[in-house]
């Protein structure tokens, strides 16, 4: 028997799925675009929803997301510790057949109570789950991130990995089911300005590019029920389906600071 709070998140998800064949909302069906087109005014949060591990839905904690100078910044300034409240910026869009890009650079230093692995880590999320639906102390959406890394200063470190919470891909006919997929991609500095593009075929295929060069691709993504890093059981529970085929784009808050900016999306869907 589920907890009230619980029931109340699978009754939503069955809600969103039965009246939409997807996991987003209702009234987030992306229209079609045939330029490029910004996700990011450089002013705002506008178009955006936070979700802050152990805080309500919208609530920017510490103002751990914040705009200057034009520039998109997850900072900790505000933090007394991490404890585990991992963060994510969802579209209030979902999509599904695109190509993303920005630029992202880490600056100062992780959380010191933060896991050792977030130092100079980020991503971005793509075919996430609603934050709607995600449970109140939820660290991870249900999603494939597009892993974000810098030089530790031991060895080559490859940025634009693929990681799977509560997710599995296929590449090349085969399920892949390790957490991480590594990327061809070299080691860049901390503080260099890296561009990141992901060109997206809903259920298809997911190609990643490190500043205009093809470093990993893979098939059919899939939700993974078993997962406990992101419990995907909540969304197969509810009637979602195993095929992933859409969903949110989310930029992530591990511990790091990290800035972004030139977010901006081109669709792919035919008219």
């Amino acid at each position: 028997m589920f907890p009230p709070a619980r029931t109340a998140t699978l009754i939503l998800l069955a809600l969103a799925i039965r009246l939409t064949g997807t996991l987003s909302c209702p009234a987030q069906a992306a229209e079609p675009q045939e330029e490029w087109v910004s996700l990011f005014n450089g002013k705002d949060l506008q178009g955006w929803t936070i979700k802050i591990a152990k805080h309500p839905l919208g609530e920017n904690f510490a103002d751990t997301f914040r705009v200057e100078d034009g520039i998109l910044k997850v900072s900790y300034d505000g933090y007394e510790k991490f404890d585990q409240q991992y963060g994510h910026l969802f579209t209030n869009l979902a999509y599904s057949r695109y190509i993303l890009r920005l630029e992202y650079r880490f600056t100062g230093s992780m959380m010191t109570d933060a896991p050792k692995y977030v130092n100079l880590n980020s991503g971005v999320m793509l075919h996430a789950q609603p934050p709607q639906s995600m449970r109140f102390d939820q660290g991870f959406p249900a999603s494939l991130e597009i892993q974000f890394l810098a030089d530790e200063g031991k060895g080559p470190r490859s940025t634009g990995n693929l990681c799977t919470p509560g997710t599995h891909v296929e590449m090349g006919g085969e399920l892949i089911t390790k957490h991480i997929v590594k990327s061809s991609a070299p080691t860049f500095p901390a503080d260099e300005w890296v561009r990141m593009e992901v060109e997206v075929h809903g259920h298809e295929e997911i190609i990643h590019r490190v500043n205009g060069v093809e470093v990993l691709r893979y098939q059919h993504p899939q939700l993974d029920p078993d997962c406990k890093i992101a419990p995907a059981s909540d969304i197969t529970a509810a009637g979602g389906p195993l095929k992933l085929r859409s969903g949110h784009i989310a930029l992530q808050a591990e511990g790091q600071p990290v800035w972004f900016r030139k977010i901006e999306l081109k669709s792919l869907e035919k008219p």
